[in-house]
């Protein structure tokens, strides 16, 4: 169930004038932090007009923001029986495929109906506390409607080794891919920064200047008319980084009209499948790698570009 929004508006008066906009809700909405207050700019819920406003807007007197503002979370994520597809397990972490449409943590949106809420039904209490209430165990996320494997902590030890790993990009993640249009090279990699898009909060940005590294190595696996299929292997784990580095190609994911992507074939979501993963496990040191078939949803696609 999703938790309603409140809707709540205040003036800048002379004295605002001047103001960074977090700064100036901090003074006037007492039930929110400014981080809080700063991450509702980011998600798009602060509107001046009709238009969305960042954080680093100067107020002038006389503006009216509305902001929006998410009903607050229970405390704690609750364990619900929702299938999983676990692909490895023990005592230490587990390999989950997850489905298209599984939202992975709860959020603003999205109480419950979640990965999370899954696996602690799933693990009766065995996830490791790093991730807080609201992601336990969780070591890196996928999005909504990307599918595929992504690796789970029981304990903090071993969540604390796998974040290593994944910070020291010594975790190896590679995704197959649908983009839009014709790639003309054979390989390639983006080597740019990626940091929230100024012109749309909803979605993040390859970078000139600013934001934070990302490294993302592709090779065409096949060519259609209208799109090409592409594998894709992962240097840094940036949030959208695959679906932000492809857009700055000019060949936004299949489906992904957040990035641009101007046809959907049918599709809800980007076309991106976390194909394989790979790491070290934390206590007994051993290599592991697993994979994952292409979903339904993928094979269709491709199947309908061949014969386009």
């Amino acid at each position: 169930m999703t938790p309603p929004c409140c809707s709540k508006c205040y003036r800048a008066g002379p004295d605002d004038a001047g103001e960074r906009l977090d700064v100036f809700l901090a003074h006037c909405v007492k039930e929110c932090s400014r981080s809080v207050l700063a991450r509702l700019c980011e998600e798009g819920r602060v509107w001046r007009g009709g238009d969305r406003v960042g954080k680093g807007y100067r107020v002038s007197a006389g503006d009216v923001f509305r902001v929006e503002i998410p009903a607050p979370l229970p405390a704690a994520a609750i364990a619900q029986d929702i299938p999983l597809d676990v692909v490895y397990e023990d005592g230490a972490l587990l390999v989950v495929d997850k489905p298209r449409g599984l939202v992975v943590h709860p959020a603003a949106g999205h109480a419950d109906g979640t990965l999370v809420n899954a696996l602690l039904h799933h693990c009766a209490g065995e996830l490791s506390g790093i991730g807080g209430v609201s992601r336990p165990g969780i070591v890196h996320r996928l999005d909504r409607d990307t599918s595929g494997l992504l690796v789970v902590a029981k304990h903090d030890a071993a969540h604390r080794h796998l974040a290593a790993q994944l910070a020291g990009r010594q975790m190896s993640r590679v995704y197959e891919a649908v983009a839009w249009g014709v790639m003309r090279h054979d390989s390639g990699t983006v080597d740019r920064p990626i940091g929230r898009d100024p012109k749309n909060r909803k979605r993040m940005a390859a970078l000139d200047a600013g934001g934070k590294p990302a490294v993302t190595r592709y090779i065409v696996l096949e060519r259609f008319p209208k799109a090409t299929h592409i594998e894709c292997r992962l240097e840094t784990g940036r949030t959208h980084q695959i679906r932000a580095h492809m857009r700055s190609l000019g060949h936004p994911l299949l489906g992904d009209r957040l990035y641009g992507a101007p046809d959907n074939w049918g599709l809800h979501g980007q076309c991106l499948h976390a194909k394989e993963l790979a790491f070290t496990h934390p206590e007994s040191g051993k290599a592991m790698r697993f994979t994952a078939i292409k979903p339904t949803y993928f094979t269709a696609v491709l199947e309908a570009l061949r014969h386009s």
